[in-house]
């Protein structure tokens, strides 16, 4: 699904635009991008989908799962965080794949103006619906939605009587479904249709046909009835040039050269091989014009989450507003019609399995309508597919036992008596029983103005989303009081979604996280969703959105990235088009309108991990649980086994690996503390980092190759293996490159001993962008007992490129210059008692080297810390 690749001079292919994700926002731009005639690579995690391909049968259903660090590349990526869950989908055409189909428009009047909350919980849209609409019509040309059609749905007449009796405005919303063969033609199920003139992404024998009322929208469209995006825009942007790529996983982001104009941008992604389960995948590069991020919204902000190190930039507000739209199932079970003549309730057919799953709306308006009072919202029934009415039989469970004895006690009689009845269908039919409750229940969504103040984050590199409904209490109530009215109205039992006596929703429509507005004070980027301070980077997604749409998002963001194209396309030519002036390239212009400069610390140099692929993980939203990644250092090197917290002799860039006649040390240490950036004193970095829960952690192991020149050598230098954790930087960086200095001569601010562990560690955060951790333990003799905390205690600075040992600022100006950040970590008693297990000694003399090691650390400390023995006061110390 790819043209030949574009290389430059260097090896790495460059593009006009890279766009991430193949949803409403992405193909879209893919599409649009590829008209205006240039060269544009679409990439996808997920695999095609063909008509046909959807997964039915249990085996297939029980893979259709996205999961790669399980070898699992289905469709369904669910989430679970604090407050909420999140299920989207992962696939050519995104969430497209899994919608139900509805493609209303934002109410003119909820493109509110809320005064700004520290944290979110406003809303405050840059745009107006004024400003969408030709973008609105642009979409519907390609999306081609319809109301539902047929008149005799069940479902469909129950919830338009209902919303009648109970005095609600219902209406049949556009639906993006075909349900016949051609324009001005009668709706008929199982129609082929034509193939459009720009053919399909899927290939010149695709077959699609009118719907087929299954009911199975939200599981794939195996008929191809549902106008889903791969068979319109991302067909279309294949026709015109665009460079489709399925598997392909974006990881990493940063501009090419910061501070200059139009730069562009280097893209890191990784390709899946769904046949190579478990193995690290290489890492590639390539360059782009224009960043476009359309993966979603918790596929973009995990994207910038986790590249902030190489985007120090970004806005404050980025991770938050985030906000579920409102949504909130339901169920209807086991409607009833009124009683005739004295007779009981009879069954109220409902049907949930026939038709589309959504073709009813009924709106409640807003306070900001003239009619509405509270927060505004939708609630439409929501089908589901055939298979489900099996799973909602057997569910009943005793009922479905007491049917069963009853016929097979009967069959039992009748041989044991001889009853003479050989046709025996009608006691099948009554152990199958009458599905009753299946054919009377439907379920009930609803989506609406929510109050957007969850909070997006990274927690130990996997993404957190902290969420409360305690803020939207008040709106869930009304909407869930509708919902108890129309279920009340057909006499059917009210079912709770099990998650709402949680505390918890669960929603299709995750929005927010890197919200469009006026300056980077409020929002991530504008309302074209050009990213503040970083010109060519584009957020398109359901992401931009700075607050719920209330309606069904979809065709909204595809407007947004319809007008956002629009833009890009008529300023191309212009000076400064990108929202940023020319003069402020070199940071002349105003906070909201600089181009990001980032210099490297004095002495930085460029290695070979510069442009050298990484090996990475299948899975990165595992975080720290991910399997371990090994830097370009170690791909660069013939392949040898190395493991977590082992410190295997050898790395690349420290003397030789030891030979039989030296013995070696090795040693692993953790330390956990906390960080700050664009701070450059570790107690500030420290202080301010508690306050709001950075935290920084390491691993590392220390191994002294040969012990004696160890000991002997002044400076007492050992090799570091292992890694960083620190969330701003992405989570897990491994170490690259490492040095540390066991102790190291220095004097005291009295003159007396005093000694320096140091640490330098060569990292890489998922952009490529390089970084240097630098730190030292401070091991001085003070007043009291101070050998714990000296020896427990690392003063940290993290520096922006890779920084030899021997390399330092020349002056006092240059010594904060790429300073990143600072903060300190410490050793916690229990990770120092798990340090003391991890002593391990190779080579001729194993125990010897052992106790060469305690030898050198006792004297050492003895020189700083023995002369304080005399000031020990009794009863420390026995009297003489």
């Amino acid at each position: 699904m790819s043209d030949p690749p574009r290389h430059r001079s260097s090896g790495i292919e460059k593009v006009d635009a890279v766009v991430v994700g193949s949803g409403f926002g992405g193909s879209v731009a893919a599409l649009r991008l590829a008209e205006a005639g240039q060269s544009v690579v679409l990439m996808e995690r997920g695999k095609p989908y063909p008509p046909g391909s959807f997964a039915r049968s249990p085996s297939e259903m029980g893979r259709n799962f996205w999961d790669p660090d399980r070898g699992l590349y289905g469709l369904f990526d669910a989430w679970t965080f604090r407050g909420t869950e999140g299920l989207v989908s992962s696939g050519l055409g995104g969430g497209s794949l899994i919608y139900a189909n509805v493609l209303l428009r934002k109410d003119e009047k909820w493109f509110v103006n809320e005064s700004p909350i520290p944290g979110g919980g406003y809303e405050n849209w840059p745009f107006t619906r004024a400003d969408l609409d030709p973008y609105y019509d642009a979409a519907e040309a390609m999306l081609q939605p319809v109301p539902y059609p047929y008149k005799d749905t069940a479902k469909t007449v129950a919830m338009e009587k209902s919303a009648g009796n109970l005095g609600l405005s219902i209406s049949r919303p556009p639906i993006a479904v075909t349900f016949s063969s051609g324009p001005g033609k009668e709706p008929r199920t199982n129609q082929a249709l034509p193939m459009p003139g720009y053919g399909s992404i899927h290939g010149p024998n695709t077959v699609r046909t009118t719907c087929t009322l299954s009911g199975e929208c939200d599981i794939g469209c195996n008929a191809g009835a549902k106008n889903t995006l791969d068979h319109n825009y991302v067909s279309a942007a294949a026709f015109k040039g665009a460079d489709v790529r399925t598997f392909h996983d974006v990881r990493g982001i940063r501009p090419l050269d910061p501070g200059t104009q139009g730069s562009g941008y280097e893209v890191r992604y990784v390709v899946h091989h769904p046949d190579r389960q478990g193995e690290l995948l290489t890492e590639r590069i390539i360059h782009c014009s224009r960043l476009i991020l359309g993966a979603g919204t918790f596929g973009t902000n995990f994207l910038l989450l986790r590249n902030r190190g190489s985007l120090p930039a970004l806005s404050d507000a980025l991770g938050t507003r985030f906000s579920g739209n409102g949504d909130l199932l339901t169920f209807i079970m086991g409607a009833k019609t009124p009683p005739a003549n004295g007779s009981r309730p009879g069954v109220r057919t409902l049907a949930g399995s026939r038709g589309p799953v959504i073709t009813t709306a009924i709106r409640v308006p807003d306070s900001n309508d003239d009619d509405g009072d509270g927060r505004g919202y939708y609630v439409e029934d929501a089908g589901y597919p055939a298979f489900m009415n099996w799973l909602i039989e057997t569910a009943q469970l005793g009922t479905t036992i007491k049917r069963t004895a009853k016929v097979a006690g009967q069959l039992f009689k009748d041989r044991l008596f001889e009853a003479g009845r050989s046709n025996v269908s009608a006691d099948l039919a009554a152990a199958l029983g009458d599905g009753r409750l299946s054919s009377s229940s439907v379920p009930l969504l609803g989506m609406g103005r929510d109050i957007p103040d969850g909070v997006m984050t990274l927690r130990d590199g996997r993404l957190a989303i902290a969420w409360t409904m305690a803020t939207s209490k008040e709106y869930f109530v009304r909407v869930r009081e509708t919902m108890e009215a129309i279920s009340k109205d057909l006499d059917g039992d009210f079912i709770d979604n099990p998650l709402w006596w949680a505390k918890r929703v669960i929603t299709v429509h995750p929005i927010g996280g890197a919200p469009s507005g006026r300056h980077p004070g409020e929002a991530v980027c504008d309302s074209y969703g050009e990213v503040f301070g970083y010109p060519g980077l584009f957020v398109v997604d359901g992401a931009a959105m700075p607050g719920p749409v209330g309606a069904n998002p979809s065709l909204t963001i595809a407007a947004f990235a319809e007008r956002t194209c629009a833009h890009i396309i008529g300023n191309a030519d212009k000076a400064g088009h990108r929202g940023i002036r020319p003069e402020d390239a070199d940071g002349s212009g105003g906070p909201s309108e600089k181009v990001a400069v980032e210099r490297e610390a004095a002495g930085a140099v460029v290695d070979v991990g510069a442009s050298a692929p990484r090996a990475l993980a299948p899975d990165a939203t595992k975080g720290k649980s991910a399997p371990e990644e090994q830097p370009a250092s170690a791909v660069s090197e013939a392949p040898q086994a190395r493991s977590r917290g082992l410190g295997r002799p050898g790395t690349p860039g420290m003397p030789g690996a030891p030979d039989q006649e030296t013995t070696s040390v090795r040693f692993t240490e953790q330390m956990h503390g906390w960080f700050s950036p664009g701070i450059t004193d570790p107690e500030k970095g420290r202080s301010l980092g508690r306050d709001r829960s950075r935290k920084i952690m390491f691993e590392l192991t220390i191994t002294a190759e040969d012990i004696d020149a160890f000991a002997t050598d002044p400076n007492h230098q050992a090799k570091a293996e292992g890694y960083v954790l620190a969330d701003y930087f992405g989570g897990r960086m491994p170490v690259e490159r490492g040095w540390f200095n066991l102790f190291v001569e220095d004097t005291s601010d009295d003159g007396a001993p005093a000694r320096r562990m140091l640490y330098r560690l060569w990292l890489r955060d998922p952009g490529g962008t390089p970084f240097t951790f630098t730190g030292h333990k401070l091991i001085h003799n003070e007043a009291g007992f101070d050998l714990w905390p000296d020896t427990t205690t690392l003063y940290a600075t993290i520096l922006r490129g890779h920084v030899p040992p021997d390399a330092g600022p020349r002056d006092a100006g240059a010594a904060h210059e790429g300073v990143v950040g600072a903060g300190i970590l410490y050793i916690r008693p229990v990770d120092f008692a798990k340090q003391l297990t991890t002593f391990r000694a190779e080579g001729p003399s194993p125990a010897a080297g052992l106790v060469t090691f305690a030898k050198l650390f006792g004297r050492e400390l003895w020189q700083v810390y023995g002369r304080g023995l005399n000031r020990v006061p009794f009863p420390l110390k026995p009297k003489r």
